[in-house]
């Protein structure tokens, strides 16, 4: 793509007129796609990555501090859900950060698992080009657009909590029942195992996941399974 393209996703999408569009190109530019370029390409975007980083954690800190007036370990759990890596690689899917990328051919063929992690380290360097270009005001008003403006959803549905420990609330008030998680299957290599773990509740399977270990599995299988109870199924 051409700097015209990132010219007019910065203005139309973002909302920002970048005076070094090539911040905003950087924080576009995986490790993999400068290997491929060397000759052409100078720096790839895990510097403004970093950068990023601490901005949104500032702004959603100074958020959280000057909204609410809860305990501390509370804010710090609301902080977390907020700048996660599944967060902010919705916020950047969602603003459609991904025909933007620039990754080498191998890259692009990647796993699921690598891509929203690429997003979200994107996500985070698109926010330090911001800051770096336009100053902190500007990367405040994107970072409450595209995460902040989740917050209200996070709350309503619990998903600040850990799921296992908000599944395991719910169950208990639903079921009288604590959940059990079982190993379904395991495939691939042992470098690169996929497990599919499922949560019982009452001997019923109330969700499955699968993940790259049981402890990923069981995360993936209770936030399923939260799925179904916001559905306000009554269990038989």
């Amino acid at each position: 793509m051409d700097t015209s393209t990132y010219k007019l996703f910065a203005e139309e999408t973002l909302h920002v007129n970048f005076n070094n569009i090539e911040l905003l190109i950087t924080a576009f530019t995986h490790r993999s796609y400068l290997n491929e370029h060397k000759s052409t390409v100078r720096e790839h975007n895990e510097r403004l990555e970093f950068l990023g980083d601490a901005v949104l954690e500032l702004v959603v800190t100074e958020y959280l501090y000057s909204n609410y007036d809860d305990p501390e370990g509370i804010l710090t759990n609301w902080r977390s859900s907020l700048v996660r890596t599944e967060s902010i690689g919705a916020a950047a899917t969602k603003f459609g950060f991904e025909p933007l990328l620039r990754l080498s051919r191998g890259e692009r063929r990647g796993t699921e698992r690598a891509r929203a992690q690429i997003l979200a380290n994107s996500f985070e360097a698109v926010v330090g080009a911001i800051y770096l270009d336009q100053g902190y005001e500007a990367a405040k008003q994107f970072i409450t657009t595209s995460v902040l403006s989740t917050f209200e959803q996070i709350l309503e549905t619990g998903s600040w909590m850990d799921p296992k420990s908000y599944l395991q609330e719910l169950a208990q008030s639903k079921e009288t029942s604590t959940p059990v998680y079982k190993v379904i299957s395991e495939d691939g290599p042992d470098h690169d195992k996929v497990f599919k773990v499922g949560v019982y509740v009452n001997g019923k399977l109330r969700g499955q996941g699968e993940g790259p270990s049981k402890q990923a599995g069981q995360q993936k299988a209770a936030e399923a399974a939260l799925k179904f109870y916001r559905q306000d199924i009554i269990p038989a």
